[in-house]
């Protein structure tokens, strides 16, 4: 498949050279003394918190990237490489809230939610990735990562993608993964967990915690990878250009660090920038130019040969409506067409902050189209198909021919929320609208092989390594 350009070559070449003016002349402001130490040990200049990076030290680093990453399921038939399984979808993660499928109100999400959403997820084609939609908010205080992590692992095969805080954290979800997989090699040699940070906080400045769990993984030999999060006109310049300079400086950054720990680290090129609504300074993750920064850092990673993803084909709406299918949409196309590789995509609402249970089946169907569009068009020549149209010829049908009846499953998608009946079929069935039909098809899933997807053994070791743990039982929507 062909890529659409946003950007020119030379304009690619811009941004690049200029990122790497930012790097030499202003640098970042590192806070975590390690790292630090790490930059100064590899040729970088450090003058207090400020890190200044040499050019030749940045081409240096960003050449020693792999061209590929790999998402590793519990399930080996779940394991997904970028860029050759691409568009590798992943829902989008963390809000705080949640619409309840069964009131409807917007409410608090609890760990009991995760396990439903685990299950989903774990059932729904579109998806390749659960990356956890909500948080707990029935956490123990000292166990706010890990009540995420155990109803996801105890309902979904497939990757997971999760965040910890400060390394006790980390060392949790660690001893966690190993319980499941059978030991510590056991593990190591096929993680099923996908560790995400944000160690750049625009603009340009490298934290704590995240800057250490991004060593720690990367020195571990585990999956890891970074997400820069520019916001034009409030953490970067309030114009597109500019924002790529700065957005792609810190992704270098971010880069170097991974290198100078582990040599050969395969990471992702993962963003999400978007434009301030500066009438209120509005976080607009489902404005149309947040695709456009899509497009173009995914030429930028292109250009440095590494897989591309990030947060595209969100929305700002409140509600599961057209506001929220158009945004959704735009930019998840502009995305695909632009050459993103992975993207988190799935069942959120208001700028991240809201997960919904008809979102996420709806955008199931989204991750199908978009699936289906990079799969593109084939050229075979009994797909080319000369010697059909000659003999059906002029006035004829195909509609029974071999040919059509092979490819009638295959060819397009078979839609299960989109409508395509006639109106009177429709309203036969009821007049539904897609947010109901999706509803529903969320309860149906509810329903059918809901049980837990680890042993009761490995289940008890669980809960004696932490005490006080939470259920994290599923619970069917009625």
């Amino acid at each position: 498949m062909s890529f659409a350009a946003l950007l020119t070559q030379e304009q690619v070449e811009k941004i690049h050279d200029a990122s790497l003016e930012i790097l030499e002349e202003t640098g970042l402001k590192v806070r975590y003394e390690p790292a630090r130490e790490l930059f100064k040990a590899h040729g970088c200049s450090v003058d207090g918190e400020r890190v200044k990076f040499p050019r030749a030290v940045v081409e240096k680093y960003r050449k020693m990237v792999p061209a590929s990453f790999t998402f590793h399921g519990r399930d080996p038939k779940f394991d997904k490489t970028i860029p050759q399984d691409s568009p590798v979808i992943v829902t989008a993660s963390s809000a705080p809230d949640i619409i309840d499928p069964v009131t409807g109100k917007e409410r608090r999400a609890e760990s009991t939610d995760i396990a439903r959403i685990a299950h989903l997820i774990n059932e729904l084609p579109g998806y390749d990735i659960f990356s956890i939609s909500t948080l707990a908010d029935d956490a123990p205080a000292d166990q706010f990562t890990i009540s995420r992590l155990y109803p996801s692992i105890k309902y979904c095969l497939k990757p997971i993608r999760v965040t910890t805080t400060d390394m006790k954290d980390t060392r949790s979800i660690l001893e966690l993964a190993y319980i499941v997989a059978g030991g510590e090699e056991a593990y190591k040699a096929h993680p099923f967990l996908t560790h995400h940070y944000c160690p750049v906080v625009s603009p340009l400045t490298m934290d704590n915690l995240s800057t250490e769990n991004v060593m720690f993984f990367a020195k571990e030999g585990l999956p890891v990878y970074p997400t820069i999060v520019p916001n034009a006109g409030l953490t970067s310049p309030m114009s597109m250009a500019g924002t790529l300079v700065q957005g792609n400086a810190e992704f270098l950054s971010a880069l170097m660090l991974m290198q100078m720990t582990k040599e050969g680290t395969p990471t992702i090129y993962a963003t999400l920038g978007t434009v301030a609504d500066m009438r209120s300074g509005a976080y607009t993750s489902g404005a149309i130019e947040c695709g456009m920064l899509h497009m173009a850092f995914a030429q930028l990673a292109r250009f440095y040969n590494v897989p591309a993803g990030g947060y595209v084909g969100l929305t700002n709406a409140k509600l599961n409506d057209a506001q929220s299918g158009y945004e959704t949409g735009m930019s998840g196309i502009a995305g695909l067409l632009g050459g993103m590789d992975m993207f988190n995509i799935g069942g959120l609402i208001d700028a991240l902050k809201t997960f919904d249970f008809a979102k996420a089946v709806i955008d199931d169907e989204m991750a199908q189209m978009m699936k289906r569009m990079k799969h593109g068009v084939s050229f075979t020549d009994e797909d080319l198909a000369l010697n059909l149209i000659k003999e059906i010829g002029p006035g004829g049908s195909f509609i029974t021919a071999k040919h059509t009846i092979s490819r009638m499953k295959t060819e397009a998608v078979m839609t299960k929320i989109a409508d395509r009946d006639a109106r009177t079929i429709w309203e036969k069935k009821g007049a539904t609208d897609t947010q109901t039909k999706a509803m529903k098809k969320a309860k149906d899933i509810m329903n059918v092989n809901t049980g837990p997807l680890i042993t009761p053994d490995v289940d008890e070791k669980i809960r004696s390594a932490f005490p006080g743990l939470i259920a994290g039982t599923l619970e069917p929507i009625q």
